[in-house]
């Protein structure tokens, strides 16, 4: 049976009571779930459906963290900080998008990789208005652990809602048509009229506006951040890790994977603390190779395969 997308928003909601049942170590992992899943979601807008592999997500996450920072150091409620976070970042991926969005395969990911480095320096140097390499702390909120930590739960987990609903969207949309040519053959899209320069930015913007309101959402969580933090390239790499598992190009995949993954990394995290990113790299690689189209394209194989056994039977 085929994963269907109001399936998913189903169960992204019923999170939702994790606070009824669940301690504070329970809603930090719903809350960790929940802003995976807005990462892969957005990655999956530009590399799933686009089939452009961008490595831009740190930069998008780690300059909304900032961003978001920023302007509540400077008095800006929480929600404006996260919101106007995602704006700047989706901004940021216009103008970036049109410049590197020409190039293709490995030198398009080699592009969006270096924008995080870029933003790294830019924002290790400018002391004044980061904090430089001493990061940057957040006014603390004046509410119970319990209060916060509910707080930052149902935010990141409206968030993936949100991201969600968007992905919904393009999908259905004539912008997922546009997107899905682009991947199959962006010349012959181009030929026969689709703007490909335009649904690439598109795509490119859409990828980031989520992903800065997470980082901003994230740096109030942690009261805290450093460069090395929010820049870190694994914020890149996780995303793609997320899809790749779920089944990049679809709807669901992307939460379906974040999951996933989150629950092999604490698993690994708690029995091979040492050595948890080498056994982690080899079961992310195990994986990959057994299901190469992710958890969504083994079901569908094995549906397909049960249709043509149940058709040779019948004759």
């Amino acid at each position: 049976m085929t994963v269907r997308p109001i399936y998913v928003l189903a169960a992204l909601l019923l999170v939702a009571f994790l606070p009824l049942v669940g301690d504070n170590y329970v809603l930090r992992l719903g809350t960790m779930f929940a802003m995976y899943a807005v990462l892969a979601q957005s990655w999956n807008i530009i590399g799933g459906y686009a089939g452009y592999p961008s490595f831009a997500t740190a930069a998008f996450f780690g300059l909304g963290a900032y961003a978001g920072a920023i302007l509540q150091g400077n008095g800006l409620p929480m929600p404006l900080a996260w919101l106007a976070a995602g704006i700047v970042a989706g901004l940021f991926a216009a103008l970036m998008g049109a410049a590197i969005l020409h190039l293709k395969g490995h030198y398009f990911a080699i592009a969006s990789l270096v924008l995080a480095e870029v933003l790294l320096e830019v924002t290790t140097s400018w002391t004044s208005l980061t904090g430089g390499g001493m990061g940057l702390n957040l006014p603390v909120i004046r509410m119970s652990v319990e209060a916060q930590a509910q707080l930052f739960f149902w935010a990141m987990l409206g968030l993936a809602v949100l991201t969600f609903l968007m992905s919904w969207y393009v999908s259905s949309s004539r912008i997922g048509f546009a997107l899905r040519c682009i991947r199959q053959n962006e010349d012959a899209s181009s030929m026969v009229g689709v703007n490909t320069t335009f649904y690439k930015v598109v795509a490119f913007v859409l990828s980031a506006l989520f992903v800065g309101s997470a980082g901003a959402l994230y740096a109030s969580w942690v009261f805290y951040i450093e460069p090395p933090d929010v820049y870190s390239v694994l914020t890149s790499v996780k995303p793609i890790v997320m899809v790749m598992l779920g089944g990049a190009g679809t709807v669901a995949g992307p939460v379906i994977g974040a999951a996933a993954f989150l629950v092999m990394e604490e698993v690994v995290w708690r029995n091979f603390l040492s050595i948890h990113s080498a056994v982690l790299g080899l079961l992310i690689v195990a994986l990959i190779f057994f299901l190469p189209n992710g958890v969504l394209g083994f079901i569908r194989k094995r549906k397909r395969t049960g249709a043509d056994h149940g058709k040779e039977t019948a004759a």
